[in-house]
């Protein structure tokens, strides 16, 4: 065994700490949906990392930032508050992909009016991990609390490794929901098309050109269209 091991083994608050992320990893993979994975994620976030009070999970949603997941409505407004104002450490983690740590809201002048309207809420510091994927921005992982200096070094060196494993997580039950999603619109477009088929006397193919017709003329997805000719034909069968 090396030194390293050996000073890890003997230290009982890494190793609670090493278990607790490692039981946390596992249970977020475990989880089927992203807002399950955010709700856990912001939840531990606020238990494991020193210093923390409450937390809030920003995602990127094309060109917009949205609020996920907030342990208390102290995080939710300060996270809105960012992004009505376009200023604050959110948006810097997001544009210089890096953490941002402010020690103390009453003295940061890089975001006067967002600083000032924190202070107001009674927060007073403030933590940022950025959440990715290899280049891909997924989102930021906010810590706040109400006293000054209260994120220490290992603050932040506990948060990276959680920013890291819900990256992961996300990523993975995003990508399970979007098969899921394209499954699950493949079926009720087939299940529209027969309908189309039966009703209509159509081939295959006139009655999928009739169900993009239909999409194009409405600006309505496909499977959206689809599913509401299922769920109209479904109607019409129960009430024979």
């Amino acid at each position: 065994m090396s030194d390293q091991d050996s000073h890890i083994s003997a230290d009982p608050t890494r190793h609670v700490l090493a278990s607790t992320l490692g039981n946390l990893a596992v249970q977020m993979r475990e989880l089927r949906d992203s807002e399950s994975v955010l709700e856990v994620l912001a939840t531990a976030a606020v238990d494991i990392v020193p210093g923390a009070r409450w937390a809030c999970i920003s995602l990127v949603a094309g060109r917009k930032v949205r609020s996920h997941a907030p342990t208390d409505e102290v995080s939710a407004r300060l996270d809105q508050m960012q992004m009505d104002l376009g200023e604050g450490p959110v948006l810097d983690v997001l544009r210089e992909r890096r953490t941002v740590h402010v020690e103390d809201l009453a003295a940061e002048s890089r975001w006067p009016h967002f600083s000032r309207g924190a202070v107001e809420f009674g927060v007073r510091t403030m933590l940022s991990f950025r959440l990715f994927i290899s280049n891909e921005n997924l989102g930021v992982l906010n810590l706040y609390s109400d006293a000054p200096h209260a994120f220490t070094d290992e603050s932040i060196a506990v948060g990276k490794i959680l920013a890291q494993h819900a990256a992961v997580a996300m990523k993975g039950v995003a990508t399970e929901e979007q098969l899921q999603g394209a499954v699950e619109s493949r079926d009720v477009i087939g299940q529209a098309k027969g309908i189309l088929m039966n009703r209509d006397k159509l081939t295959g193919l006139q009655a999928f050109a009739t169900l993009i017709r239909a999409s194009q003329e409405t600006n309505v997805r496909l499977a959206d269209v689809a599913r509401l000719l299922v769920s109209d034909h479904e109607a019409s069968v129960a009430g024979d």
